[in-house]
Parts: C-alpha cells; structure tokens; sequence
C-alpha cells in the first residue's frame, strides 16, 4: 500500500497547504494534476491515498497471497488482482461478512472458543452504544415481572448485519413499555446478543441477556471440561462469561444446562453459579444470572415445570429461575408457597407456540397470563416470533399488535423519568428512509439499532387504535398512526402516548409534528397534554395551584421561542409535505411529571361521534435549560483498511473503507454518514449521498462505487459524519465531522 497522510487543518500539518482549484505536483519523475480540496472547516481531515490492489488487512486478517504485507510507500509481494476476495483469520471471520467487509454480530462454539476469546480492534462494532435508560418500577422492585425469549429460526439472521440489511418485512419487536428483560436465544454455546438488539432494549430502558447453553451428549462432555475438572476449570468459564458481558455492554446470562451430569459435575454447578453471579454483577451495573429449569440437584436431566426441592440449590445460586412450560395451576401454587419473597424471581415459562402439554399458547397466550399472574408470579414468553413465523410476514405488524394487545392487562407498563424524550416513532425497518418529510432513500431497509423510543400502543374497544405506518413518515421509517373516534356530545379525546415518573423540570418545551388525514382533516385541531400526579407542592407557572386532581397541563402555543435558541426556532418552523409543526413551552414548580397524550380536539360541536386519523411524525419533550448547550464537535476523523476492487464499469471503482472519530459519549443519539460524491474535476457537481446511519463513533463504507481516475490525474471523494442530538435539534455543519480522500493511481503504473 503507498504512502497515506491523514492532518488536520494547523500548524502541525506536513507540507505545504494546497489553495483551491488544481494544483502540479511532481511524483516518480513526471507532473501530473491533482484536485486539491477546497478550503476545509473546522475538524476537517485530508487523507492522500494512491490506489493498490492489494486491500489494506482488517486487524486480524491473513495477509494476501500467504506474503507479508508491502512497507507504506510500495515494494513487497506483488499485488492482487482487484477481484481478490479479503482472507480473514478465525477470528476476523467471525466479525465481518467474507465477501463484503462489512460488519456482523456472532457467536461462540464450544469450550475452546470461549476460553480462547479476547477483546481486540474488530469487537468495535459489536459493543453496543446506547446505555440502559432508566425507567419506573426498577427491575429490583417486588413487582411481577415479563421476560421475553426471543428464539427465531437458529438466530443471527438479518439481525446480524450490524449496519442493516435491505431486509423486506423483517420481524422486529417494540413493544417494549410491557416487558422487563430481553433474552436472545440460539442453541451456539456462547450466544452473544447481536448489538442492535442491545441497543434498541436498551434505549428502551430494557436489560439484554445472552445465552450459555449446554446440550445433548456433547453438552455432557463440556460440562465434564469445566465442571468437573473442579474451581479452576469453571472459574476460567465464569471469568470469561463476565468478561464477554462486560465489554459488549449487555446485560447477563441465561443458564441453560440441558444434558445429564456427573455427581462431580453437578457437585460443582452451584458454586459455578454463585461465581458467575457475583462477577456479573460486579462486572455489569444491574447484571443479571437466570438458571433454566433443566437439570436436578443430584445431576438427572429432567424438567419440573416448578420450582421445587430437587431445583431450588441453582435458583438460591443466581438471579432467577426460568420454570418450563409443561406447567399446571397446582405447580404455580407450589411455586408461590416455596419461593416466598422471591417469587418475583421465578420466570413461569409461556411457549407461544404451544409445544406440550402446555395452557394457552398462540393467541391464546392470555390464558396462561393470567393464571401466572394469579400467583404472583414473573412471566417467560417464549418465541413470541410464533406471529411472524406461524402468522407470516404481510400482516406481522397488525398481528403483532393483536398479540400483544390481547396480554396487556396482564403486561403492567413502564414509565420513562429522564429527559430528553424524543421519538420520531421509527421501527427500525421501513419500506423507504424519510428525512423531514420526504422520502430520503427509496427501498426496504432494517436496522434495530435505528429503532426510536416506542409509545404505549393502545386500543380501546374498536375506539381507539394505534399503529405504525410505513408509508409515510417524517424521519426514519414509520409514524404512529392515530385512529379514534370523539364520541357523540363529546368535544376531544386523549391518546395517552408516554407515562413517566419524574420530577418535572422548571421549563419544559415540547414539540409535535402531525398530519391529519381522511377528508374531513380540516374540523380537528390536535394538541399535546401533560398531566401530573397529585401534589400540594405542584404548581403551574410560578403562582398558580392547579385545580383538578391528576392537573392537565395545556401548554402555551410557541408562535416564536425565546430569543438566542436558534436551533429549538429552526425545529419550530420546519413543518413541511403537509406536516405541522408546533412547539409549547410549560413552565412548572414542584411537580411529578405523569403522562403525556395526544388531544384531538373538534372545531365544531357535534351531536354524532366523530371518526379522525392523525399521523405523529415526531413528538419531544425537552428540559428547556438543556436545549441552549451547543452540540460538540466531531473530532478526529480518519479512514483506515481501505479496500479497492474493480467497479461495475471500467470506468469505477469500488471503495470500502473504515471511518472512526471521536464524540463524547451519550451526546448523540446517531451519526449519519453522508457522501459528497467524488470530483475529478472542479467544475464536476456534488450530490450528496446517505451512505448509512452509525450507532457507534465508527462505520464501514462497503462497496462505495467511485470514478477510475486516468492516468495523471487525482479524484477526491468527500465523507461527512452529521451527529444526531437525543434532542434531536439540528446541529450546524461547522460541528460535522467531514473527511477529503484524494486518490490516484501509483506513480508507477502498477495497480
């Protein structure tokens, strides 16, 4: 690979600054004409690069051809041809997609991998970026809880592409306010959950587990390689376990020991259990260890459906117990009387598709709810993806819905108490990408990690309905359609959208944009409502006690925010393709924020109910002293592991590339990295293009198609990397992150 130089605008940059326009410059002993970049912003990094066949090696791969790789500046083996395809060791196979480059989320198999893993340069893209929101009940409080066991076909399907996929109908899951803690399964020993289900749980306020499981005569003679070989052997499996844990920013395990065990074995899986539980939670803030009802005290593989005398030495060991799904009422009310205070910790498992001997199943799964419930017990829905696999795809999402809709009054909700909130109501999926209301990006697109904080979904007796829509959006890939009616002699109804549990700040502004639809969408106007919880001390404005109990709050309309917040000004006026946008501000003293609703309110009084359909595009609730504190900038952009390959013509290329920066952790929600296209020559336009959004301070450019420059001759392709606020106001260019890569071919011809 030649010479590369990456410098920032300064002092400290190397030769001399090029001006605009084209530029000579001598190299091997000819002139040949090169683009320079313009004049470059704040933070901008210039990288020079002379095209080679041969792909700079991902951290872990096996150089080409079986040779080292060439010193910077030429020489070495020769190169490969442009259609080489990337070797990888084991390692860095595990982590990126063989023929493409591009990032993927994996697993561990067998005793050996496990011992044998260790943190390095490609884990990057696998440590989840958004940290657990915190939210109302705690996990740790008495209340019954839900977990949800995701096992779909084996794992690691579409999910695993860690930038998305062009994935048409994906199963996606958002109903997160019903549910406690996220498990992904697989039947891999070491099941790490990929990062963008981390991410979307987490920025939903939602623990992840992954999975150790054990099975079969195989699993038999693991368990003899870590358990019976005494504290040593099992410690190394714990340490490992926590450490896995910890550094991709996940939650806990789940335990799954499901073969038969020596006395010796099973003398020491309790110890294991009780280690691996105090590392999880020294290692991870709220870590958690669940054991499986799988194996008995004495080593017998047989499940008990309950919990028990012959199970509870593993339960008193870890976290919580996750009871099979053979159960009868009988088993519940053994269950209840044994576990005492700790039967919020025991997991009566649901299999949704109704496998056994089992109560309800399918979209029956009420039934066993509610039975559950009737004890006091926590809830496991096992493979709740029966709606997609069983249901199919076209209809998932109101399937979905339908499912989740018939348990919610055995689903308790949860509260969010931090600020910001704001949503754009995005799935993580879609059928376009849209950007302020226009379609940015037509085509299928998935990626769980762009899946925004999700509202409660409410239906009320065919009066009340939400849901996504695909079809049309204001950023990202759906909105929440509204669907209700305003009953006869009534003027408005509430939608209740979000419940929090938090001390309200001195000012709140919030901000709604919406669309009515149907053709009666002029006789409505719609409004945000805030309510509080009762309170002597809560009062609205500086002065004022509210009147009623559970206070409604109507926020004053902001025709024009206060002077010097821009940015919240910019966010005001942007309503646009039939969007409205309005902004409020609220000021209050002393009080319990509660919930936040929609108001669809009449013009017009009317004897008859009165049916609406109104689309949220985006909905944000701000603490006003946080919206004037100017966004960071980003800082240190490079590109590194540059591949070139023949293009689809002669006349291209293809580019794939690495692109890292810095930005203070928890100030952006995402990155969008954006190209600028490429230049050949000066007077050539520039069409900006979104290349992906990122979750984490990196991003792999895959398969970029750039022009061939002829012989002589420079291009220059320009990357810019936006930062998206969890605020969601805009942020000014000058703060982007923006990189110049000039290209050539080498000086001497070779390629």
């Amino acid at each position: 690979m030649a010479a590369a130089a990456a410098a920032q605008d300064g002092p400290g940059r190397r030769g001399k600054r090029p001006g605009a326009g084209e530029a000579e410059e001598e190299r091997g002993g000819r002139r040949r004409r090169s683009l320079q970049p313009a004049a470059e912003h704040r933070g901008t990094t210039v990288l020079h690069e002379a095209i080679s066949t041969r792909p700079q090696p991902l951290p872990g791969e096996a150089p080409l051809g079986g040779g080292a790789e060439p010193p910077s500046g030429g020489g070495g083996t020769t190169p490969a041809p442009l259609t080489a395809t990337a070797r990888f060791s084991p390692a860095a196979a595990r982590q990126f997609d063989t023929g493409t480059t591009e990032p993927v989320s994996f697993f561990l198999s067998g005793l050996e991998e496990l011992l044998a893993w260790q943190p390095d340069a490609n884990d990057d893209f696998n440590v989840a970026a958004v940290p657990l929101a915190q939210r109302q009940p705690p996990l740790r409080s008495r209340r019954p809880r839900t977990l949800v066991c995701h096992d779909m076909r084996g794992g690691y399907l579409e999910d695993r592409f860690i930038q998305g996929s062009a994935t048409r109908n994906p199963y996606v899951f958002y109903h997160w306010r019903h549910i406690d803690i996220f498990v992904y399964f697989s039947h891999h020993t070491v099941t790490i959950p990929p990062v963008c289900w981390t991410n979307a749980a987490h920025r939903n306020g939602v623990p992840v587990l992954g999975t150790f499981i054990t099975e079969w005569t195989g699993g038999e003679k693991l368990c003899e390689a870590f358990l019976a070989a005494g504290a040593e052997a099992y410690g190394a499996v714990s340490d490992q376990l926590a450490r896995i844990a910890q550094h991709y920013r996940f939650d806990g395990w789940l335990i799954n020991i499901e073969n038969t065990l020596s006395a010796v074995a099973v003398e020491n899986l309790s110890p294991f259990l009780r280690r691996l539980t105090a590392q999880v939670h020294s290692a991870v803030p709220g870590g958690l260890v669940i054991w499986y009802d799988s194996v008995l005290e004495n080593g017998a593989l047989r499940w008990q459906n309950e919990l028990n005398e012959q199970n509870r030495v593993f339960f008193d060991a870890c976290d919580g117990l996750f009871v099979n799904y053979n159960w009868k009422e009988e088993h519940l009310e053994r269950t209840r009387r044994l576990a005492g205070q700790r039967h919020a910790d025991v997991y009566i498992g649901v299999d949704v598709f109704a496998r056994g001997d089992v109560v309800g199943g399918g979209f029956d799964s009420h039934k066993s709810l509610s039975l559950i419930r009737k004890h006091s017990l926590s809830a496991a829905i096992f493979a709740p993806g029966w709606v997609y696999e069983h249901l199919g795809a076209e209809n998932f999402l109101q399937n979905e819905n339908k499912f989740w809709g018939l348990l919610a009054d055995y689903l308790p909700t949860h509260s969010i108490c931090t600020l910001p909130l704001a949503t754009s109501f995005s799935l993580g999926m879609g059928t376009s990408r849209f950007l302020t209301g226009k379609e940015e990006e037509p085509g299928p697109w998935y990626n769980l990690s762009a899946q925004e904080i999700q509202p409660l979904y409410t239906e009320s007796e065919g009066q009340l309905l939400t849901s996504c829509c695909l079809q049309d959006a204001w950023c990202g890939g759906s909105s929440l359609r509204v669907q209700g009616t305003i009953p006869a002699g009534e003027e408005r109804t509430a939608i209740r959208l979000f419940s929090f549990q938090m001390q309200a700040p001195p000012k709140l502004f919030l901000n709604l944009l919406y669309k009515m639809e149907g053709p009666h969408r002029d006789e409505f106007t719609v409004a945000l409502e805030l309510t509080t919880w009762d309170s002597d001390t809560c009062h609205e404005g500086h002065i004022t006690p509210l009147p009623e109990p559970h206070g409604r709050h109507h926020p004053r309309l902001l025709p024009a925010p206060p002077p010097g917040l821009s940015a919240l000004l910019a966010a005001c006026s942007r309503g646009s393709e039939g969007w409205t946008s309005r902004c409020y501000e609220l000021e209050l003293q002393g009080c319990v924020l509660r919930d936040l609703s929609l108001l669809v309110s009449r013009q017009q009084a009317s004897p008859q109910e009165t049916r609406f359909t109104c689309l949220l595009g985006e909905v944000r609730v701000l603490d006003a002293a946080s919206v004037a504190a100017s966004p960071p900038q980003v800082q240190s952009l490079t590109a590194s592991q540059l591949w070139w390959q023949e293009g689809p013509d002669a006349q291209q290329l293809s580019l794939s590339l690495t692109l890292r920066w810095a930005f203070p952790p928890g100030r952006a929600n995402h990155f969008r990295v954006l190209s600028l296209g490429t230049r050949c020559r000066r007077d050539e336009p520039q069409q900006p293009q979104l290349l992906g959004l990122a979750h984490a301070c990196l991003f792999r450019v895959v398969g970029l198609a750039v022009p061939r420059p002829a012989a002589g001759q420079s291009c220059q392709l320009e990357l810019l990397v936006e930062p998206v606020q969890p605020n969601e106001l805009p942020v000014d260019p000058d703060r982007w992150g923006r990189l110049v890569l000039v290209y050539s071919e080498p000086a001497d011809g070779s390629s």
